[in-house]
């Protein structure tokens, strides 16, 4: 019985561990989610101010309305893990109290048998009645034995207690919590509500403009395909560049490096929003109609700066009409490219270093002034998601 309680009471405390920890991450995840619903209200506001309904516009309610569903998502998993908790606690609390009252009666009876036999044979006779030394010290020992006994005994159920008030306290304290998120949930769905409708209201009135927002997107498309065919081009010249001559050592740890920091490297600019996501994606508006990215794009609010996201050097600088200037920087078998830029702060040849200024991201009048960054990463020829590169956090 004694061995169970303790049992119990390890098994508890390491889900009550885990459990925080991840209770922990969940809460810092929503106090993410929530610093990044600030910032693109400091963008919707921009653009309210303009008066402008906009495909970017919409990308940013868009992201919006995707950062209150993960709040809210959020919220629930910790109500959720909250009540497996508060599940665990009430089975221990059910059990410590089971072996509580078995110890109280154990050490009750115990108490009883010792003051029967006492009053029948005191201690001081038991011991001295021995018919020899050897048995008078073992009878001492024995007697010993059992006062430590139950004063262990006495110990456990005050140990036992303090656990079972402990546990009490944190039932209390879980459904009070519980009983706050509930609140909390409430209020971010109304909000997620309003959100919602401003969404579908700014699809609709794009989408009576169809044939502008076509003609725009082949514009986009056309773009696009200029500065991927001119990437590609900057990226063969520096493969076949590479292949006459060999990385140098410095150069391969620095490509083993970055491959290391995979899902850990800075973001491209020190603050901004996912806008445009990498691969093949229907189109915000327009049906039937698919859009696709070899890289991501991170929209910020006033003026910022592009960072290289790990040390390397830079390869190529190259104006592209519709995408001003493009940087590329190579850090081993590896390739980023920062395209949209101005004021460029390197030279082909320069070495930087990890989060280094490289130019500012051009802000357009356009798209409500907002800087929008594209930011691709590349292995040799292949284009890779940067939202897997890049820290989540």
């Amino acid at each position: 019985m004694k061995v169970l309680s303790l049992l119990n009471i390890i098994i508890f405390f390491c889900f009550g561990v885990a459990a925080a920890q991840t209770k922990a991450e969940l809460e810092a995840q929503r106090q993410k989610a929530m610093e990044e619903i600030t910032y693109v209200d400091n963008m919707l506001k921009s653009t309210a101010k303009e008066r402008k309904e906009s495909v970017q516009a919409l990308r940013i309610i868009v992201n919006k309305v995707n950062l209150r569903e993960s709040i809210i998502n959020g919220m629930n998993e910790e109500i959720s893990l909250l009540n497996e908790r508060i599940g665990i606690n009430k089975i221990a609390l059910e059990m410590m109290e089971s072996d509580l009252e078995v110890l109280k009666k154990d050490y009750s009876l115990s108490i009883i048998n010792s003051y029967k036999t006492k009053k029948v044979n005191p201690d001081m006779v038991y011991i001295l009645s021995s018919r020899d030394f050897n048995q008078g010290y073992r009878r001492l020992k024995y007697l010993q034995q059992i006062t430590k006994y139950r004063r262990n005994e006495s110990e456990i159920i005050r140990e036992l207690r303090g656990q079972i008030e402990n546990t009490k306290k944190r039932l209390e304290s879980d459904l009070k919590y519980i009983s706050d998120l509930q609140m909390k949930e409430i209020q971010q769905k109304d909000l997620l509500k309003g959100e919602q409708a401003r969404k579908q209201n700014m699809v609709q009135s794009l989408g009576n403009r169809e044939k502008q927002l076509r003609r725009e997107l082949e514009d986009k498309k056309r773009i696009a395909k200029r500065i991927d065919a001119e990437i590609a081009k900057i990226i063969e010249e520096e493969r076949k560049r590479a292949l006459k001559s060999d990385m140098t050592p410095e150069q391969k740890l620095i490509g083993e490096n970055f491959q290391e920091n995979k899902g850990r490297l800075p973001w491209p600019v020190e603050r901004g929003i996912v806008t445009s996501h990498f691969g093949v994606h229907q189109h915000p508006v327009l049906k039937y109609v698919t859009e696709e990215n070899k890289g991501i794009e991170i929209t910020s609010n006033g003026k910022i700066n592009a960072r290289s996201v790990f040390k390397g050097e830079v390869s190529a600088i190259s104006a592209i009409a519709g995408a001003n200037i493009t940087i590329i920087i190579r850090h081993g078998t590896f390739l980023t490219v920062y395209s949209n830029l101005v004021n460029v702060r390197v030279k082909k040849g320069d070495k930087v270093e990890t989060k280094q200024d490289v130019g500012e991201v051009y802000s357009d009048p356009g798209s409500d002034n907002n800087c929008i960054l594209k930011f691709m990463i590349f292995e040799q020829k292949n284009a890779l998601n940067p939202e897997e590169w890049i820290s989540k956090i």
